[in-house]
């Protein structure tokens, strides 16, 4: 337990230092005019309450990654614990700030045109399609999980709580984001926040059945020989720590604030409350294996069995309601963000409301495709979550090279405040996708040697280009 608490601290304590460290290089100024002000649009760019404003982040960002990929994540043991904080403090809350100021400071810039600027037309391209089916990607996986959990919950067979679901998203993409995701995620939110804490109270009864940092840091994944440590732990768990998803975020919400001094509580401090929540279900998944083994792999059976035998029947569905809630407001603005990525590549006006009907009937068919494929069997739905938690990782390492570049050139003594995550996630993308199964299926050792030699590569062509470019 006294590991638990710890790292709770920490995660405290890091958004009022470095958090506040981080915030100071940028440097806001309250006196700018946002672009909420400048271009109000009545759609996409409206002035909104910053308690509103991080209700939206919070719940943006707060998907199944911090619930499902911490309840696999704590399969490896206390490795988990470290990485959310460590990864969370300096890496993934730092990613979000920077990239939500950044697109605050550009008229709330999509990622992939802050990446052209940053990195180069070339990598603007890649970025621009990589990212609208990794937000599809988000979309699906986004359907299927929560929908499972409401079929639980009512009588009602899960293809039609995904059709249920699928309209929600058509409406919340297209909507003024006042009328409807303004209105309803302060009401997730609280069935949300109210599972973490359910959560957490009743975790202090059960601290003995919580590994300690004491016991070591061995991996205690009953595969442990298939799935190593490193880089499993590091993609299993993406969003209580770093994801690429959240950078596609932030500019829907630097779109609405109304001045840069919110952006350390929107953006840091979303990212902190959420490796919270990757803690709290982290710790839950660690007492859950202990009284059950290890052999459930269902991270939907875990949530449900935690959330009842825990809090009890109306408390367990509240926290269930919480869970489906998270995933389903990532899915809407997931889809949402691909529209504005796609307006923005094409300059389409998103005032009309049938030109965004232009941009997200095609995407919604797509989307659907994909869909039906995940249904085909289980491994389908498998490997297309493996593929997304490897896209979204792979996407934060671009925005980390992208925010070294900047930081390089307006805060060249700060640039390893980025650039040593984007090294380290560097080699953590590329080592997977050449072992995995659904990758390039490569020897261990051998395999390692090229992600650290590719990750030296792109270091030295980084301070090659910006050492030539002064």
């Amino acid at each position: 337990m006294i590991t638990f608490l710890v790292s709770l601290l920490l995660l405290v304590v890091g958004y009022f230092v470095y958090g506040r460290l981080v915030e100071k290089i940028f440097a806001p100024d309250p006196s700018k005019v946002t672009p909420a002000v400048a271009l109000n649009d009545g759609v996409d760019y409206v002035p909104l309450k910053p308690w509103k404003i991080f209700t939206i982040q919070f719940l943006n960002i707060a998907g199944l990654g911090p619930i499902f990929g911490a309840i696999m994540g704590a399969k490896f043991g206390t490795s988990a614990y470290i990485w959310i904080v460590l990864g969370c403090i300096f890496a993934g809350a730092v990613h979000d700030y920077l990239a939500g100021m950044l697109s605050l400071r550009n008229n709330g810039a999509s990622l992939p045109e802050l990446i052209g600027k940053y990195l180069g037309l070339s990598v603007q391209q890649f970025t621009r399609l990589f990212s609208i089916v990794l937000m599809v990607l988000v979309g699906v996986v986004f359907v299927s999980g929560p929908a499972g959990l409401l079929q639980n919950l009512t009588s009602l067979h899960q293809q039609w709580w995904m059709l249920i679901i699928f309209l929600y998203y058509l409406l919340a993409s297209m909507l003024p984001i006042d009328k409807l995701i303004g209105k309803v995620y302060p009401l997730f939110a609280v069935a949300l926040l109210f599972m973490a804490v359910g959560i957490l109270v009743v975790l202090f009864t059960k601290g003995s059945m919580l590994p300690e940092i004491t016991d070591g840091l061995q991996n205690t994944h009953p595969s442990a020989v298939d799935t190593p440590i490193f880089p499993m732990l590091f993609i299993s768990i993406a969003c209580g720590a770093i994801s690429g998803f959240h950078a596609t975020q932030s500019p829907m919400m630097a779109r609405c604030m109304t001045n840069e001094k919110q952006g350390r509580p929107i953006f840091y401090g979303a990212m902190i409350v959420e490796g919270i929540v990757a803690l709290i279900w982290a710790a839950a998944a660690n007492v859950f294996f202990n009284q059950h083994g290890m052999a459930e792999n269902n991270a939907a059976v875990i949530v449900n069995e935690i959330s009842t035998s825990w809090l009890g029947t109306v408390g367990g569905v509240l926290a269930i309601l919480g869970v489906v809630f998270a995933p389903i407001t990532s899915g809407d603005t997931a889809f949402r963000s691909a529209r504005l990525i796609i307006a923005d590549i094409f300059a389409i006006d998103q005032t009309p409301i049938k030109k965004r009907l232009l941009i997200c009937v095609p995407m919604f068919l797509l989307a659907s495709g994909i869909l039906l494929y995940s249904l085909s069997d289980v491994e389908g739905f498998n490997i297309i979550w493996r593929y997304f938690a490897w896209a979204n990782q792979t996407l934060g390492v671009i925005t980390l090279w992208a925010l070294s570049v900047w930081l390089m050139r307006t805060r060249r003594k700060w640039h390893l405040m980025t650039l040593i995550p984007a090294i380290f996630m560097t080699i953590v993308v590329s080592l997977y996708i050449l072992i995995a199964d659904e990758g390039l299926n490569l020897p261990y050792n051998p395999s390692l040697y090229v992600s650290i030699a590719i990750s030296l590569i792109l270091t030295g062509l980084f301070y090659y280009k910006e050492l030539r470019r002064k």
